[in-house]
């Protein structure tokens, strides 16, 4: 089985490397076709995946139609995995009289939330076009627009849940942090507003979990807000404003910049929050993983392993006063906190494993190639 998938960056997109690392062991032929010079790019062709230099670009579109078909031509792939819009529109665009079966896996739920983009995916596909939900929201967004529940698969981005080891200490020692200062935690990139979708506030929630921890330290001075993650795509204004927000929230809130060892700083995270407006299942999976309360708005997948009052707490999104309250919950009963961390680490330890995920891929493919 030859497979060749579909990147539009080398920088990011973590989990695909680890699908195609997966794919390697079962003997699938794995080829990728992304851009040069990425911290990632290098990775790929050290796990035995076939590199290929591709720069996928609306503003370039012809150039990126007609590399694609040579690439295709080249590989000659049973089936073509592409993994996010952009570079879903153009093989789309580009193999329209090629009839490879081609699949979608679905990165997060964005232009599907919104009327003026949901429809592009759909209306370009043709019958040899399959998708990867990997959320249940996501799944059954495509099964109201028309598409047939048997080309709509479902799975999850798989991690590496190796039984490693952290030491604890370093997040608290860097800031010089008690241990008796609880310490609640936002692990994401600062993705600007997306002003043409209306957006006012960065995708990830950013204002609203300063909102949330200003509100708190009224009453609760030991908490501390702690925000891991920079400015992803160069959005270093946006950062500056980030940080000027809560400046004039008077929130008691910490900013680490990026960070690599993000397994480490979690070891002092007594609680996270996922506050994203938009999401799949974002850092949710990671920290519930690790073994850390969890809370998250209930959009997308999160509520697939964010269960509420089980694996964690849900609140509804652009709601500072209901995450401070979740917060507050997990700050005053430490029992069910951590009662409910022990529940995540149960349900995703299977759920999660790109061991089981990577399986379920496969099997898709075989599937798909059956039908065709």
């Amino acid at each position: 089985m030859k497979i060749l998938h579909l990147l539009k960056t080398s920088e990011g997109a973590s989990w695909a490397l680890r699908l195609m690392k997966e794919l390697v062991s079962y003997g699938v032929e794995v080829h990728v076709a992304l851009p040069k010079g990425g911290q990632l790019y290098n990775k790929y062709s050290e796990n035995g995946i076939v590199v290929h230099p591709y720069d996928c670009s609306l503003k370039k579109l012809y150039a990126s139609i007609k590399n694609l078909r040579l690439i295709v031509d080249e590989v000659k792939p049973d089936l073509i995995h592409s993994h996010f819009v952009l570079t879903t529109i153009v093989m789309r665009l580009a193999l329209r009289h090629i009839k490879i079966p081609r699949v979608f896996e679905v990165p997060g739920p964005l232009h599907l939330e919104h009327i003026h983009t949901r429809w592009i995916d759909p209306f370009l596909a043709q019958k040899n076009d399959y998708w990867i939900a990997t959320c249940r929201w996501t799944r059954e967004r495509y099964i109201k627009s028309g598409i047939t529940p048997d080309r709509v698969y479902l799975t999850y981005y798989g991690g590496d849940i190796s039984h490693r080891t952290y030491e604890s200490g370093k997040l608290r020692a860097e800031f010089k942090l008690s241990k008796s200062e609880f310490i609640v935690g936002m692990v994401a990139y600062m993705y600007a507003p997306k002003r043409f979708l209306g957006q006012k506030r960065g995708l990830k929630g950013h204002e609203d979990f300063i909102d949330a921890v200003s509100i708190l330290n009224k009453k609760y001075p030991d908490i501390t807000g702690v925000c891991i993650g920079g400015p992803w795509a160069g959005a270093v204004e946006y950062e500056r404003t980030v940080h000027a927000y809560a400046k004039s929230r008077n929130a008691n809130i910490i900013f680490t910049g990026t960070r690599s060892n993000i397994g480490e700083l979690y070891q002092d995270i007594d609680c996270v929050v996922h506050p994203s407006l938009s999401e799949n299942l974002g850092g949710a999976g990671e920290s519930l993983m690790l073994g850390v309360p969890t809370i998250a708005t209930n959009i997308g997948g999160f509520p697939d392993v964010v269960r509420n009052e089980d694996t964690g707490l849900l609140v509804p999104p652009k709601n500072p006063e209901a995450i401070a309250c979740a917060i507050e919950r997990m700050y005053l009963d430490r029992d069910f906190a951590r009662e409910c961390s022990q529940r995540g680490i149960r349900l995703v330890k299977n759920l999660l494993d790109v061991r089981n995920t990577s399986k379920e891929v496969f099997s898709f493919y075989k599937d798909i190639l059956v039908k065709e």
